[in-house]
């Protein structure tokens, strides 16, 4: 099994080449694993003390953050090793100022695992959530590298719980400890017989409950909103927004509207733009002029479509009500955390099952969940009519985020007190 792993691997590399030359999310991911070598030895040498973090993408990249940050601090003379699987996580985040160095992980042949931790020789290796690539995971356990999963979920359809699973079962031996977000993992750990795990919860609470000690003000969101109730709309899709226009047109109210796509391709942005009927702005058009020193009156706008990165944390603190797109895709919905965090009521699309938060807010009554326009306009209204019901909704979010937060201690405190004795 080993081997027809190891020839499947390099089949699948030699085919992404061929598919690059088609697709630039593709190419992204070719192009950017070139070069992976000759960037780490031109920014870690022999002697540096190194510490590796792994994640698949965007997510389980925010996942890490607070661990990361723990880590230096305790860690101060180690540097800190990001590696991203996706184009998507990495082509975002590949400029933070946590990691010392930020690279794609090179695919999971022999070759490359041993090159790459002969290069970066870590000491204490973390991978996020979940991937398990088992010639990495075989040459750590070789090597004795300390090998850890934080915020880990598990699920009954995973392949190692299946009757062919031997092979990826034999992976997970790698790992010296498992911290898990719930009960259900930890059992399916303890079904393989692995009892070196822990429920730490999601670090992704720790995340974004910090994100209430800085400052989120955007004056220009503030000139917009105007002191009127104000829709913050994050991460939506083409479908979400089919729903959303329709109700953003109708809309008989005062209100606003702030619009924070997921793709912020121009040729889509300019579709939704023209599917409005209401005022519409869009960022770069109100960026550009205040760069040319023209004021743009932003308070007699009612739509404000936000086409660049980088601002929808900040904009949920000015929201009344969120709605958090990619409901009616697959996985599903995007992450509601943000908004909870800032004690705003959430409306978002039925697919969401695959998300423990959503799904526990949903059954607690503080995110509503629709399937059609019907109940999407349904929820609107219930939220803008009745405040005391927005103020509860809104109130179940922050707890919610306030009573599942310190996953990271929990981490820290196995790592320093036990693990690093």
């Amino acid at each position: 099994m080993y081997f027809l792993y190891n020839v499947l691997v390099h089949l699948v590399g030699f085919l992404l080449k061929i598919i690059a030359n088609f697709n630039p999310k593709m190419k992204l991911f070719v192009d950017g694993r070139k070069n992976v070598f000759e960037q780490i030895k031109l920014k870690i040498s022999s002697t540096d003390k190194t510490i590796w973090f792994h994640a698949a993408s965007l997510g389980e990249f925010e996942q890490g953050i607070p661990v990361m940050e723990k880590i230096k601090i305790k860690f101060p003379n180690h540097k800190i090793i990001v590696t991203f699987f996706s184009p998507s996580g990495f082509e975002v985040r590949k400029n933070n100022s946590i990691a010392d160095m930020t690279i794609y992980l090179p695919l999971d042949t022999l070759q490359n695992a041993k090159q790459f931790l002969d290069l970066v020789h870590p000491e204490m290796v973390f991978f996020i959530k979940y991937e398990y690539w088992p010639n990495y995971l075989n040459e750590l356990k070789k090597r004795q590298i300390k090998i850890y999963l934080i915020s880990g979920i598990l699920r009954e359809n995973q392949v190692f719980f299946k009757w062919y699973g031997g092979f990826y079962r034999k992976c997970l031996t790698a790992f010296d400890f498992f911290f898990v977000q719930n009960e259900s993992s930890k059992k399916l750990l303890q079904s393989l017989g692995y009892q070196n795990v822990k429920i730490s919860g999601d670090t992704r609470f720790d995340r974004v409950v910090s994100i209430l000690e800085r400052d989120n003000s955007l004056d220009f969101i503030e000139t917009f909103k105007n002191n009127t109730t104000t829709i913050v709309i994050g991460s939506s899709w083409p479908k979400d927004e089919e729903l959303l226009v329709n109700f953003i047109n109708n809309s008989t109210e005062k209100l606003k509207f702030i619009i924070a796509p997921h793709n912020i391709k121009p040729e889509q942005i300019l579709e939704l733009q023209k599917s409005i009927t209401k005022k519409t702005i869009l960022f770069s058009d109100y960026n550009d002029s205040e760069q040319s020193g023209h004021d743009l009156s932003l308070q007699a706008y009612e739509v404000f479509i936000i086409n660049t990165i980088g601002f929808l944390t900040k904009i949920y603190s000015y929201a009344d009500i969120a709605y958090v797109g990619g409901g009616f895709g697959n996985p599903g919905v995007h992450n509601i955390l943000e908004p909870a965090t800032f004690g705003i009521p959430i409306v978002i699309g039925p697919n969401y099952a695959h998300f423990a938060e959503a799904t526990a807010l949903v059954n607690m009554e503080g995110c509503i969940s629709f399937s059609d326009q019907n109940e999407l306009n349904k929820a609107f209204s219930t939220l803008l009519t009745n405040e005391d019901i927005r103020y509860e909704k809104g109130h179940i979010c922050s707890t919610f985020v306030q009573m599942n937060k310190g996953a990271t201690d929990i981490i820290m405190h196995h790592l320093l007190n036990e693990t690093l004795k």
